[in-house]
């Protein structure tokens, strides 16, 4: 079945269904306005002179996602591709970086940067997903804000503690089984007095997942606690995820055809440890906002590959001060932001050719908005970091002092309409383990990118839609060149590349069709190329040029809740000959819920259609793809939820 027919056969009943209960009632839904903390302060995301995709609790919990990392590639149709620990973890694109994603996007959890600063990649599997309030989404440049790696976006994830609204007792319990042996466990309260409150969560996932020597166990917890008075908030969070995985290796083209499911490396193991600590603090005072936060983490790191052991511990430390200042200028309001960050980075590699890592970056920044009296926003900011990177194994180590600015507008053109526009600068400087693996006598230099976008929302009577514009012209791109000369006569380098590009059009849109359906469409169109040297002309490696996330929530009758939707990811090269191709796939996804008093019952079923696809492959032989790792088939799951 083609992808267009596979679309097809779903977006049909869809609109059946949306014309029917349009036929039942219709009252004009609207739809509530969006509060944002990307900001790095709360507020409204209408005048905002850049777009912003939110999605919460509800949404997540509707569209059964276990984890952070499915609700994104899910709902709002974000390019994944399958981490290759297992445990549900994926590694998520938001603008066309291929294998660098994740070191050119920032993740933001309880207002604590949790980012490696490495290429081991930033897990999200492990925050218990009943513990998350919102996910908010920056696509394009947050550089002024976030800093080092915020070119491609930031993703922000709030949890029901890190809200800063009233809190409630409450409680509840998740049990669920399904294909592959799944088993999950859930669990999160609230206790609340006065104005204390203790949140706490849980969960424990295991599954024998869709391969040979691909069982993972999953467990995480967290708690916080919060004192909030009149103008002033104070809290402390920790929370500890553990990970044991089999690690069943990569497929060629042939394996892959003969048996997706068979693993190539059968003793093969990891096991990651991870803890967080943070302390926040939050003030009000007249025109004067004031927030702090600083957090801990640790990771440890045990794998066996092929015979061999990989282990390694990492420690992090990151803080930062914020104040912002509103104030009327004649008729016009002016909001001044102003901060600094600062953080702390160091990885001990374990065994006979170990090594010692660090990082740390210093930074401050201010950004200035002013609004009109007639609702024209302008906006511009500036900043400064200084890094400085050094590993053990290298010759010598990387330090820099770096800017980065923006300059943003929005302005209303009608009831409902708002136009935006922003144009910056964003930088990042390679990481330990990019500038101890170069080509030699060849030291990276900084990767910068110059940002642009355009775009315009348009809120009315029961939806919302955002449409924007963007390109990132990017020079001295720091990534791995598999045909570059490597130390030790090697072949393959991190390098920094020719001048690339990436550019592309957004769409984020939702309609409430009646009160009882809601409609939910996120498209994109990307190009990421190199514009110049041996690869001109040639896509990057890993970035499909389409993606499409079409969902549909229907609430038929009172306890009835019915939620689906189709994701299409365009083709992609894994090759920077562009001689290979992962092909594009479809997916779709339902959830059916009956509510009765406490208890939710809920059937829900992944890959509908039993498609074989992968997302992660990165060779090419003779035409051929290569070193592929094949996604699940067609999953159920069936759970129980009660409420207290």
């Amino acid at each position: 079945m083609t992808a267009s027919r596979s679309i097809r056969r779903v977006a049909l009943p869809l609109a059946l269904a949306c014309s029917s209960s349009t036929l039942v009632a219709q009252t004009p839904v609207s739809l509530p306005d969006i509060v944002v903390t990307v900001p790095r302060f709360s507020e409204l995301a209408a005048p905002l002179p850049f777009g912003v995709s939110v999605l919460t609790a509800d949404q997540i919990r509707a569209s059964g996602a276990a984890t952070v990392n499915e609700a994104l590639m899910r709902l709002l149709g974000i390019v994944g591709r399958q981490d290759f620990f297992g445990g549900g973890e994926y590694g998520l694109d938001l603008r066309g970086f291929g294998s660098t994603a994740d070191v050119n996007q920032v993740v933001v959890v309880d207002g604590v940067r949790v980012s490696e600063p490495d290429l081991g990649g930033t897990r999200l599997a492990g925050i218990p997903i009943e513990a998350v309030e919102r996910i908010e989404v920056l696509r394009g440049s947050g550089a002024v804000l976030y800093g080092e790696g915020a070119t491609g976006g930031v993703i922000v994830i709030t949890t029901k503690a890190g809200a800063a609204r009233e809190r409630r007792p409450a409680a509840s319990l998740y049990a669920g089984a399904g294909s592959h042996g799944l088993r999950d466990v859930r669990a999160n309260g609230t206790v609340a007095s006065g104005a204390f409150a203790l949140d706490a969560a849980a969960q424990r996932r295991t599954s024998d997942n869709h391969r040979a020597n691909f069982r993972s166990e999953r467990d995480a917890v967290s708690a916080a606690g919060e004192w909030a008075g009149e103008w002033l908030r104070l809290g402390a969070r920790v929370a500890r995820d553990d990970l044991d995985s089999g690690l069943p290796g990569a497929l060629t083209a042939a394996q892959y055809a003969a048996d997706p499911a068979q693993s190539t490396t059968p003793g093969d193991r990891a096991s990651i440890r991870h803890s967080r600590a943070s302390v926040h603090a939050a003030a009000d005072r007249g025109a004067w906002q004031f927030a702090a936060d600083a957090g801990t983490r640790a990771k440890e790191l045990r794998s066996t590959n092929s015979g061999f052991a990989f282990d390694y511990d990492t420690e992090a430390e990151n803080a930062s001060l914020r104040a912002r200042h509103e104030g009327k200028i004649g008729g016009a309001t002016n909001m001044v932001t102003f901060g600094t960050d600062h953080a702390r980075w160091t990885r001990e590699v374990l065994g006979a050719f170990g090594s010692t890592a660090r990082q740390s970056t210093h930074a401050w920044y201010a950004k200035d908005d002013l609004t009109l009296a007639g609702g024209t926003r302008l906006a511009a900011g500036l900043r400064t970091e200084r890094m400085a990177k050094d590993a053990s194994n290298a010759g010598t180590g990387l330090a820099d002092r770096l800017n980065a600015w923006e300059l943003g507008a929005s302005t209303p053109l009608a009831s409902g309409v708002t136009v935006y526009g922003r144009a910056g600068r964003s930088f990042r400087l390679g990481n330990v383990d990019e500038f101890s693996f170069t080509a030699p006598g060849r030291a990276l230099a900084p990767q910068t990118s110059r940002d642009l976008e355009l775009g315009a929302r348009w809120s009315y009577a029961g939806g919302k839609a955002d449409v924007r514009a963007w390109r990132s012209a990017l020079v001295d791109e720091i990534g791995f060149d598999p045909g570059a000369a490597g130390p030790f006569g090697m072949l393959g380098a991190n390098v920094n590349f020719d001048p690339t590009r990436r550019q592309g059009v957004e769409l984020d849109a939702t309609h409430a069709v009646a009160p009882a359906v809601t409609l939910r469409v996120n498209a994109a169109l990307r190009e990421a190329k190199f514009r110049a040297g041996a690869y001109s002309g040639r896509d990057v490696p890993l970035v499909p040029r389409q993606t499409l996330a079409l969902r549909a929530d229907w609430t038929p009758a009172a306890a009835h809740r019915v939620s689906g939707g189709v994701n299409w990811v365009g083709a992609q090269h894994p090759d920077f000959a562009n001689a290979c191709t992962i092909p594009s796939y479809t997916t779709a996804d339902a959830r059916y819920a009956y509510e009765w008093q406490r208890l939710e019952l809920s059937l829900a079923v992944a890959n509908l259609f039993d498609r074989r696809y992968y997302t992660q492959a990165f060779g090419c032989a003779a035409g051929a793809t290569t070193s592929i790792y094949p996604e699940p088939g067609r999953t159920v799951t069936a759970a129980l939820r009660v409420k207290f």
